[in-house]
């Protein structure tokens, strides 16, 4: 299955409530990830808080380009899921 973000909803700080095509839905933590120049204007909370749904993409971006892999988002949401911990590996994300 591919993986694809079916919405996104802003709870404040950095933190992103994400729901996905398997039926799951999560909470995100993005501030740990917020490096380089793409991500570094997302440091302004009020631009983190412009997030959106891209259709286009399935998964979440911001209005100057930045956007996150839906498998990343997956895996910060469930990352201490003991019956995901294959397929994160898999994705070459270590726990």
């Amino acid at each position: 299955m591919i993986l694809h973000v079916i919405d996104a909803k802003y709870l404040g700080g950095y933190k992103v409530e994400v729901s996905f095509n398997d039926g799951r839905k999560g909470i995100v933590d993005l501030s740990d990830v917020l490096e380089g120049p793409v991500f570094q204007p997302l440091k302004e909370k009020s631009i983190f808080a412009q997030l959106k749904l891209d259709k286009e993409l399935d998964t979440i971006s911001w209005p100057n380009g930045a956007d996150i892999a839906p498998e990343y988002l997956y895996f910060q949401a469930f990352k201490d899921d003991p019956e995901l911990q294959k397929q994160f590996k898999k994705w070459g994300y270590m726990v």
